[in-house]
């Protein structure tokens, strides 16, 4: 099964008795994941969960909050 460019299925994992999840090698290479890296996990009942770096999704945050400040500033 090929998969579109950019999409990855990188295996699965198991859950320890801790919730500790070992994350692919490949998967950590490919997104720069070292020792140390914050990340953040999302959830969504209907959809799963996602794991991004906390430095990513604070610079989508911070993109969101410069835009609402703009439009903020529109309505003046």
């Amino acid at each position: 099964m090929s998969l579109p460019k950019g999409k990855y299925i990188f295996g699965t994992v198991k859950v320890g008795e801790r919730g500790q999840i070992v994350i692919p090698k490949e998967a950590r290479e490919l997104f720069n994941i070292k020792p140390g890296d914050t990340l953040l996990v999302l959830g969504d009942e209907e959809q799963g969960i996602a794991i991004s770096k906390a430095d990513v999704m604070k610079e989508v945050a911070l993109k969101i909050l410069n835009g609402l400040g703009g439009k903020k500033n529109d309505d003046k």
